[in-house]
């Protein structure tokens, strides 16, 4: 019906359906602005040349996270700078950023921190991974030491919530930007490309909406040079009508979680591979965990995927490679050994099948088929 509405109504770009999926997006997020683009990865481009990131500047983030991340950064002319992972989260950890940047970096004349190559440090950029918020609470204050800009991928990680303060903030509301992606797979999964970005400034929104349609405010009158990063009205419809769904999603992969959990502690498993962490789950936190994926980390990883496969599991690697080793990244002159948490998490961990409707003979047939083979 809402894809019917889109198609009789002949407006196919930025047209009510993206307004009022905004305007759901930021009533969700307890936000001010929403701008929705064309995919997550479009959204992080957008910021950054919103922001006017590119060439002389760095930005620090994770390199165990999906290519787009430092891709981005990269695109725009800057340098991504990586700071090593909390082997139990598999989020950045805040105090590997603090030790680089005391380390290797120098404040100039106005404040700014610099790269020994002279590069201007502009923010700091964590990743919400496989559903659970980052340290948010030292991140924050990280950044403001360094002024620095916080901005959120929370590609992975909508309705995530994190003890902020005085009470809970959802996922990419806590730094100066956030964005989300809406790809398929994602827990609000479009029926294509789609993304978003939240924010509480109207100036930098403004900016976006510029920035999404090639620079352009009036319309025909460019002052700046933007990209093609507009969100349809199909998507939007699509997510529309998912949206107040959310929550029950989220509530129903916490459960499976927990199943998993209780029978992998049954199974005796737990001295065999490490099951996800859940550090705020005693915050009094609805979505302490959104689940996106459910990863362990095992040993023997490989053969333990191949033997889930024959018995027609599947299963998923999140990611084999960290980013400083991908082969585009050789110029930034990172080492094997340089991020040992990373390299190693891209040894061992293992997604397991996770979504709402999974069935518990179905988890209980996973953990039976570990349990095998662990035997």
């Amino acid at each position: 019906e809402a894809i019917d509405e889109v198609l009789a109504s002949h407006r196919f770009i930025l047209g009510p359906k993206v307004q009022a999926f905004e305007k759901a997006i930021s009533a969700y997020c307890n936000v001010s602005h929403a701008v929705g683009v064309s995919s997550g990865t479009d959204a992080w481009l957008a910021i950054l040349m919103a922001l006017g990131i590119g060439p002389g500047d760095a930005v620090i983030t994770t390199p165990y996270t999906f290519f787009a991340t430092a891709g981005c950064i990269a695109r725009v002319g800057a340098r991504p700078l990586f700071a090593d992972i909390d082997l139990e989260t598999y989020n950045i950890r805040p105090s590997a950023i603090q030790e680089y940047v005391e380390k290797n970096c120098q404040a100039d004349s106005g404040g700014a921190w610099r790269t020994n190559r002279g590069e201007k440090i502009r923010a700091i950029v964590p990743v919400h991974l496989f559903g659970l918020c980052c340290d948010m609470g030292a991140l924050y204050e990280i950044s403001k030491h360094f002024q620095l800009d916080l901005i959120e991928d929370a590609a992975q990680a909508i309705g995530a919530e994190f003890p902020f303060g005085e009470s809970a903030a959802k996922a990419g509301t806590m730094g100066e930007v956030g964005f989300f992606s809406f790809y398929p797979s994602k827990n609000l999964g479009a029926a294509g490309d789609a993304g978003m970005i939240v924010c509480r400034d109207e100036a930098l929104a403004k900016k976006l909406r510029a920035f999404r349609e090639h620079g352009m405010e009036p319309r025909y009158f460019h002052h700046v040079i933007g990209g093609n990063f507009r969100l349809d009205e199909i998507q939007a419809a699509i997510l529309s009508v998912k949206l107040p769904f959310l929550e029950k999603w989220a509530a129903d992969r916490r459960a499976a979680a927990d199943f998993y959990r209780a029978e992998f502690v049954r199974a005796e498993l737990t001295a065999r591979i490490v099951l996800p962490a859940e550090p705020y789950r005693d915050r009094g936190l609805m979505n302490h965990h959104v689940y996106h994926q459910y990863v362990i980390r095992a040993p023997m990883r490989d053969a333990l995927r191949e033997h889930l496969g024959k018995r027609e599991i599947e299963t998923a690697v999140y990611y084999p490679l960290g980013l400083h080793e991908q082969e585009c990244f050789a110029y930034l002159g990172y080492n094997k050994g340089d991020f040992p948490e990373t390299e190693r998490a891209a040894r061992e961990t293992l997604a397991l099948p996770i979504y709402p409707e999974i069935s518990r003979e179905a988890q209980r047939y996973v953990v039976r088929a570990i349990a095998d083979f662990y035997s």
